[in-house]
């Protein structure tokens, strides 16, 4: 007589990654198309068999960046497959992997590694928005929009949605908060003008357009991340903004600004010259990439 399995009627929410990726809570389409020995191998499928994940949490992919990993990819290979669900004969759906996937066509491969795995809808949602989270390379916004999501998308509370991620509800909480944020700030954050730590420190100006004056102030000046949170913590004080003193001679002024100049225009980019009376200070070269770094060090004739 074959072993009867208890009907577990319990959900899978709450219970972590990888008990999503074990089981399934009830039967749907793809359980019955998918044979038991496929749920957990590994196998080369053609790409034009895969659909992108539609619950795909990040909303920005760097062009210089895939183009990058497609390059690494002609090369090496994929190194880590990506995981899929399958939908039918012939028919993928992309869980987890879409630079790789992207990357992957770029590089013009045909079949590309990848683990095949049973889930519904609600869990396809839970792995992506938490695969992404967990590999830590999505940036401030797009965290926040992915905490969003689980939240109301997949019916958890702050402290089950710490739980699975690994955060504190209070780090949860921060993320939020940058989604009041106003659309100019939230794109600042998603081009990684500002960092989570001027945005957390913005987020305390109830007066909008006090907001974006410091916000403007904050990237025209590139102030640090201590500088803004003086700034916000004066305006709610009511005090006015104390200005540096600067006991540079005007000549040396000039002279240090003809400097910067040169220093911007031989490196292509912005550069940032600072100094005091004593000639202590400090010189900042700003980069967007990886190839804008090798492009500076080049140039340093370091590489």
């Amino acid at each position: 007589m074959a072993d009867q399995k208890p009907n577990r009627k319990k959900t899978v929410l709450g219970r972590g990654l990888g008990a999503l990726l074990e089981d399934s809570p009830a039967k749907n389409k793809s359980e019955e198309i998918l044979p038991e020995v496929i749920k957990t191998g590994i196998f080369e499928i053609p790409l034009d068999q895969i659909q992108v994940n539609p619950y795909q949490p990040r909303t920005y992919f760097d062009k210089e960046a895939l183009a990058e990993l497609a390059e690494s990819i002609k090369i090496q290979g994929i190194i880590q497959p990506i995981t899929v669900r399958k939908l039918d004969q012939d028919e993928y759906q992309l869980i987890s992997g879409e630079r790789r996937f992207q990357a992957s066509k770029i590089a013009g491969l045909e079949r590309v590694p990848a683990y095949v795995r049973t889930a519904n809808d609600q869990q396809m949602l839970e792995m992506a928005l938490i695969e992404n989270i967990q590999r830590e390379n999505l940036n401030a916004l797009e965290i926040a929009h992915s905490y969003q999501r689980l939240l109301a998308e997949c019916d958890l509370k702050q402290e089950q949605l710490g739980e699975r991620v690994g955060k504190n509800r209070t780090t949860v909480n921060n993320y939020l908060r940058l989604l009041k944020l106003p659309p100019t700030i939230q794109a600042a954050i998603r081009d990684q003008q500002i960092s989570m730590g001027h945005a957390r420190a913005l987020i305390n100006i109830e007066d909008v357009d006090k907001q974006l004056a410091i916000f403007k102030k904050t990237v025209d000046e590139e102030l640090s991340v201590r500088k803004v949170e003086a700034l916000v913590k004066a305006l709610n004080e009511g005090k006015p903004e104390k200005k540096e003193s600067s006991n540079l001679d005007p000549v040396r002024k000039y002279e240090l600004n003809k400097i910067q100049q040169r220093l911007a225009s031989h490196f292509g980019t912005k550069v940032n010259l600072k100094t005091n009376e004593k000639n202590k200070g400090e010189i900042k070269i700003p980069f967007s990439s990886a190839s804008d770094l090798n492009r500076i060090l080049e140039i340093l004739e370091i590489i």
